[in-house]
């Protein structure tokens, strides 16, 4: 990498300006974050697009989808499997290629803009007077510049569709405290007049009773159902961005006010992934005899190990094709998130979903450095004691794996690449401790706390 010293003096500015703004409490108007994050995210694409080093992936798998696509070919298979996703993105790359803009450029492009709108995003996410802050201190972000400006993995595409829907389905409320809207207390109220003292079984299914209530809806009750469509309509797209965004699902859904809006919410998650497999035959050239193949070639993950946590110390160091591991891993993920949601599950919704993506991160058996990513937002946006060393420590990681290792000849990398993964080790402790431990339970007046409340007025009604 020809600017690695430039890049590297961006990145260590931009921790040393967050840490002050932390320091001194920094609010500056929202519009400076994000002129900010523009600055340095321009500046960084531009040094990474005239560099002579290019990333593998970047090349040899995002260039051919988009090259796919604008040739009227499916990009999952034309691209001989290099491209695992849906081929949204792909179409947005292959309008940019046509549009006559470099590779270079245009892959990045999609990435960068992504990332700009996530700085609002996660103001919008802490809310509060110090929203202000979050925002500049996610367009500081180190990791992010990287993955965005550096790598142009998709990250950031799927970030910005989940953060928003994030947003929206919080819906509108009280600026100071995350995840709270403001009827939960009339309706838990309601709740307590409507249901009274009765029949459990006219408490159910009376014409006042829960399932009526639930299902059918009420005048007051169209803005929610509609608040759950547009957040089901953003998390779909963030699924088609990627396959990981599935984690974001739980608290999306929980933050939204009753059943109803999350029977809705899920609903059109599914379906927008659908469309857009349904209609590649429209827009990508897929036939529909290959819609199978296109399916199975989604589905399948190698099961490689070795590049972070604990499965480089079984392969040395080095890449790995390992099923037996790579399972083990992947019912770890499973039994660690069941965990993580009976732990956290009177916590915010913004504080379950930061633990589900940091446990991941502990236990998953195979990671590139974009997984880590995944939880920047939602941990700038609520902070813990140890979010700092854990953005810091999760930054320094991917940054020596960027800048320093790509100096380095192919066989040189290999060599560095052992220790490099297998120090990935001393990071996991960092993130466990970066876990919202103190806020396993939301704070009184909190939408999670009012839920809890409404949950126990049905019950003793």
């Amino acid at each position: 990498m020809d600017y690695a010293v430039l890049t590297g003096i961006v990145l260590v500015a931009g921790v040393l300006l967050a840490l002050v703004a932390q320091w001194r409490d920094w609010r500056p108007p929202l519009y400076v974050a994000v002129l900010v994050g523009v600055a340095v995210r321009v500046l960084i694409m531009y040094t990474s697009a005239i560099d002579s080093w290019q990333p593998v992936d970047f090349m040899e798998s995002f260039k051919p989808a988009g090259e796919a696509v604008l040739q009227g070919k499916d990009p999952v298979l034309a691209s001989e499997g290099g491209w695992h996703f849906l081929p949204t993105i792909p179409y947005v790359y292959g309008i940019l290629l046509w549009l006559g803009i470099p590779w270079e450029y245009a892959g990045r492009l999609v990435t960068v803009v992504a990332d700009i709108v996530l700085i609002p995003l996660v103001g919008k996410l802490a809310g509060g007077p110090k929203s202000s802050l979050r925002a500049l201190q996610y367009a500081l972000n180190p990791l992010a510049l990287l993955i965005a400006s550096v790598h142009g993995q998709v990250e950031p595409v799927a970030l910005v569709f989940g953060v928003a829907a994030f947003v929206v389905a919080r819906g509108p409320g009280d600026p100071d405290r995350p995840g709270i809207t403001t009827d939960v207390v009339a309706r838990v109220r309601n709740g307590v007049s409507a249901y009274g003292v009765g029949p459990s079984v006219r408490r159910v299914l009376g014409r006042g009773g829960m399932l009526r209530r639930a299902l059918l809806p009420g005048s007051t009750d169209r803005a929610d159902l509609r608040r759950g469509l547009l957040a089901g309509l953003l998390m779909g797209l963030a699924l088609c961005a990627k396959s990981w965004p599935i984690w974001l699902i739980p608290g999306m859904l929980l933050l939204l006010p009753h059943l109803r809006a999350r029977i809705a919410a899920l609903a059109v998650t599914g379906l927008v992934p659908v469309f857009f497999l349904l209609t590649s035959p429209i827009f990508a050239g897929t036939t529909l005899d290959e819609i199978p193949a296109v399916i199975r070639t989604i589905q399948d993950i190698r099961p490689i190990v070795g590049e972070w946590g604990y499965t480089p110390w079984f392969t040395g160091g080095d890449w790995a094709l390992m099923p037996g591991l790579a399972s083990f891993g992947t019912k770890l993920i499973y039994i660690s998130v069941v965990a993580v949601l009976l732990l956290w599950r009177r916590a915010d919704p913004i504080d379950l979903t930061t633990a589900i993506l940091l446990v991941f991160m502990v236990m998953t058996p195979r990671l590139g450095a974009q997984y880590l990513l995944w939880f920047m937002p939602f941990l700038v946006a609520r902070p813990t004691r140890w979010a700092w060393p854990a953005i810091i420590g999760a930054s320094t990681w991917a940054a020596f794996g960027y800048l320093y290792m790509t100096q380095f000849s192919v066989n040189d990398w290999w060599y560095l690449h052992r220790d490099w993964s297998r120090a990935s080790i001393v990071l996991l402790p960092v993130l466990l401790l970066a876990m919202p431990w103190g806020r396993r339970v939301a704070k009184p007046g909190s939408r999670a706390a009012a839920v809890g409340a409404a949950a126990k007025v049905t019950s003793a009604a």
